[in-house]
């Protein structure tokens, strides 16, 4: 089998913002040391960004134990999540914190909270006293299923507090899929809501819990937010009101002293089909990585308002809309509902109304607003930005250009992020004060991670080819296995090469030695000999001014053995016909080779996509083959599958 392919060419490179790097964290003369320090030993260059960025309460005895697959992180330690993400900042020199606004929460009917780092304190506590009160000990498992609410992250800090550890299960999921995620788990505690609002409407939370807890038999008790006030129904001796418990509990409680190898929590893959596949992480490593890369990449300053627009049912959430923020003292924005409600301006809206400095997104999300037209960005003050970033997904250049020009003003650095829920944290992005970026890529890996390209032999591979994506050397953030299963944590990530982790995503480096991401290898098509990724496919197709935004696959072909389907959404206004799919087609000739054109184009208003805001492709490629479609769960809008079935069968 030949290599994947890189077709894509990308020529415009922009400079670090002078003014941004006069002020940044870490200047080019610091990156430059840090980044020679971790190159010559990987090891000491963590120790020291553990000594600098979180605190202990008793110094670790040895950095890393590693016997492949498995790592402790900093051996011997004791510290406390929370701790770090609070009380430090309420101590000292810190303390004039406590009257800083730690959350500032807008729900999507406009209701507003703002938490300081005094009163998320206060409620931590109460809440770590609820949950001993329903006799949850060091250890055991928290299940939360809840809205993007203050609560959530009061929750999950309170489970840190007491060594608890948290589930997250999104509130998207179905009553069968938390049931899955509550057993495997073994959850004693569900933490959950009457519901939440989406769309202009309130949705329902707590029925899918009692549907699920009719086959969970771990779970004693649930705790309920009252949030939208619909009438909900409480079992007698097994459901609390959590208004109720906090009203009654100590705001005292000291944190645990917890080892750094401490499980802090189990997050589920989304989209798994058969059983749950629960990424565990722990406390020390996690908590350094995520705080470390928070600190440097986002240029965090006591004066930033930052904002990830992530769910915190997702990993983006966990660690950068609470923990990496929070354990920096910043102050973090939260948002409940969806972009374009009440209209599409929303997300504008709340950037100049709150003045938000950082800004954070997926490329779904961006290349959404360019379909939306520019003049709703235009219409507000969007100059408190300093720096933007994305994640979730390779961003195509033509949506890194719009993000650029329209909403950074040519004057915001971006950092495009690689990282996936197995690794906790950032692994490869640019440095914004010290990297010259490019449209699409990611350019080089965070100090301390040892990213490579492999050939399917396992030799390492030259630019320009591509190849699989691995991580040579174990880093702090790194998952410590699948939870109740190593022989599955060592068959999924360990197998394809001996002590090497594999990510599952096709990458090739450029010239300059620039990581750009492919995409899944499971989406990568074998064209008539040729692999080629989809991401460049889409890229060249959204480059085209008549497009918003585009999905690509392979379905079999007699001929070629797998044939391009492009299903692609166009900007608001334009008139779809056959010339504009010859045009297209056309296009993408020109701009990465007639291997790559699409020997199908389907235009639709919208793609399918998760909640989390990515493209369901094997859905795509089910309705582009003729197959049934298969496990829908995390699908945010279930009429786009019918729509797009419509038109196949028209």
């Amino acid at each position: 089998m030949p290599d994947i392919e890189s077709l894509l060419k990308e020529k415009r490179t922009f400079k670090p913002d002078r003014e941004f790097t006069r002020q940044a964290n870490w200047n080019k003369k610091q990156t430059a040391e840090y980044r020679a320090m971790a190159d010559k030993n990987p090891e000491r260059f963590w120790a020291k960004m553990a000594k600098e960025n979180v605190s202990w309460f008793t110094p670790w005895k040895k950095v890393l134990d590693w016997k492949p697959p498995f790592a402790k992180w900093f051996v011997g330690g004791k510290l406390n999540v929370s701790y770090n993400c609070v009380d430090r900042h309420l101590e000292g020199e810190n303390a004039w914190r406590r009257n800083k606004a730690a959350i500032i929460w807008e729900g999507e009917p406009g209701d507003t909270r703002t938490i300081t780092y005094g009163e998320l304190h206060r409620e931590i506590c109460k809440f770590a006293n609820v949950m001993k009160s329903q006799g949850v000990k060091k250890g055991d498992r928290v299940a939360l299923y809840m809205p993007m609410i203050p609560e959530l992250s009061i929750a999950i800090l309170a489970c840190t507090r007491i060594g608890a550890v948290h589930s997250v299960v999104f509130g998207g999921f179905s009553a069968e899929a938390l049931r899955d995620r509550i057993n495997d788990a073994g959850a004693k505690l569900v933490v959950t809501a009457d519901g939440g609002y989406r769309r202009g409407a309130p949705y329902p939370l707590k029925p899918a819990v009692d549907e699920a807890l009719e086959g969970t038999p771990s779970v004693t008790s649930v705790v309920t937010v009252k949030r939208t006030g619909e009438p909900t129904r409480m079992q007698a001796g097994r459901d609390h009101w959590w208004h109720e418990l906090t009203d009654e509990a100590s705001a005292v409680c000291e944190p645990a002293k917890l080892d750094a190898e401490h499980p802090l929590f189990i997050l589920y893959t989304s989209g798994t089909t058969g059983k749950p596949k629960g990424i565990l992480h722990t406390t020390g490593g996690y908590l350094t990585h995520v705080t470390t890369t928070a600190k440097v990449l986002f240029d965090l300053k006591d004066s930033d308002t930052f904002w990830c627009t992530a769910d915190i049912g997702w990993v983006t959430g966990h660690s950068y809309v609470v923990y990496g923020i929070l354990a920096n003292g910043a102050t973090t924005l939260m948002y409940e509902g969806v972009p374009t409600h009440p209209g599409p301006d929303r997300f504008w809206d709340i950037i100049e109304r709150w003045g938000v400095t950082i800004f954070y997104t997926a490329p779904t999300a961006i290349r959404t607003f360019v379909r939306l037209g520019d003049e709703h960005p235009k219409k507000h003050d969007l100059s408190s930005l300093r720096l933007l970033g994305t994640v979730g997904e390779p961003i195509n250049p033509e949506a890194w250009m719009w993000y650029h020009r329209i909403i950074g003003k040519k004057k915001c650095p971006i950092v495009d992020t690689w990282w996936q829920t197995e690794t906790g944290g950032i692994m490869i992005t640019p440095l914004p004060s010290s990297v010259d970026t490019k449209p699409g890529s990611a350019t080089n890996p965070f100090p301390g991670i040892d990213a490579a390209i492999f050939s399917e032999e396992g030799n390492e591979v030259d630019p320009p080819n591509g190849g699989y994506l691995v991580i040579r050397e174990p880093w702090p953030g790194m998952l410590r296995g699948i939870w109740g299963d190593p022989k599955r944590f060592k068959e999924t990530y360990w197998s394809k090469y001996k002590n090497i982790y594999f990510t599952g995503d096709g990458a090739h480096r450029d010239q300059d030695s620039y990581f750009w991401i492919m995409g899944r290898v499971d989406d990568v098509m074998n064209i008539s000999g040729h692999r080629i990724g989809t991401m460049e496919v889409e890229s060249a197709l959204v480059s085209h001014t008549k497009v918003a935004e585009s999905a690509v696959v392979g379905r079999p072909d007699s001929l070629t053995g797998t044939a391009i389907v492009a299903f692609v959404t166009p900007k608001s206004g334009e008139t779809v016909d056959d010339v504009l799919k010859e045009e297209l087609r056309t296009h993408v000739t020109k701009q990465i080779g007639a291997i790559a054109k699409p020997k199908e184009i389907r235009f639709t208003d919208a793609l399918p996509k998760t909640r989390s805001g990515k493209i369901m492709r094997r859905l795509l490629r089910d309705i582009a083959s003729g197959r049934s479609v298969g496990d829908t769960t995390t699908l945010e809008d279930f009429s786009v599958v019918a729509k797009l079935r419509e038109g196949d069968e028209a």
